[in-house]
């Protein structure tokens, strides 16, 4: 296995990013992991490390780089905390949906152009704020992005606002996959079912469904809900979804 931490050059500047790559005599499919609010630190390194080792190259990027470097908290992370709400605020402030969009293509495009990547279509997996990330860089750059995952992925239906995540499936053509947590502040039960409406009425290919013994962040090590069982499942889940549509 290479782990390759780099600086990707971006739009708007500069980010952190770490290539993982097992050692492979040929190309193999690439996938775009996208981390939680807490972006690159060992616990996301473990789980693209882990992806990576199913076969692909996964290219794990610090989605923040507008505010921060990595660790892009100096201090430990408390779900209610006024400091944490603080702090998230000022990593996702300026990723509007254009800066997100903006950034989704910029990713995609680095990781198509590695010489260790198959050329063809490549998968997206966001957590928590990302998995609306993924969701983007799906309709952003559809004739790359064969597959997009998203685990308890926060605000990805907003009632009347023209920002709403949702709003770009007519542009998706992505196989997809949601995994959401019971009882989840980010992405309640009324908001996914409305969500879920809007997947039907896409009409595309894909799959939604809740953990009910899962909240939010659960398949995170380092976070409080780390859910073993379920995080196990999730993984499942994603490796079957990238199965499907890069081999």
């Amino acid at each position: 296995m290479t782990e390759q931490d780099i600086q990707i050059s971006m739009p708007s500047g500069a980010t952190d990013a770490v290539l993982f790559s097992p050692n492979a005599s040929t190309p193999l499919p690439g996938v775009l992991y996208l981390p939680d609010i807490g972006s690159i630190r060992e616990a996301n390194r473990t789980m693209a490390r882990r992806l990576s080792e199913q076969g692909y190259v996964a290219l794990l990027v610090n989605p923040f780089y507008r505010t921060s470097r990595p660790p892009v908290f100096n201090f430990p992370r408390v779900a209610g905390e006024a400091r944490t709400i603080q702090r998230m605020g000022e990593l996702i402030a300026p990723l509007t949906p254009g800066a997100q969009e903006e950034d989704a293509a910029a990713y995609v495009d680095f990781l198509t152009a590695q010489p260790a990547v198959r050329p063809g279509p490549i998968g997206v997996v966001g957590y928590c704020f990302s998995g609306a990330l993924a969701l983007r860089a799906a309709a952003v750059r559809p004739s790359q992005v064969a597959s997009a995952a998203s685990f308890h992925g926060g605000g990805l239906y907003k009632a009347d606002t023209p920002a709403s995540p949702h709003l770009v499936l007519p542009r998706v053509t992505a196989q997809l996959y949601f995994g959401h947590a019971a009882n989840d502040k980010s992405m309640d039960e009324e908001a996914i079912k409305h969500f879920e409406q809007a997947l039907a009425k896409w009409g595309g290919r894909y799959e939604s469904e809740t953990y009910k013994e899962a909240h939010h962040g659960w398949t995170v090590p380092d976070n409080p809900a780390f859910n073993p069982k379920e995080a196990d499942r999730a993984f499942q889940k994603l490796t079957k979804l990238l199965g499907e549509t890069l081999r």
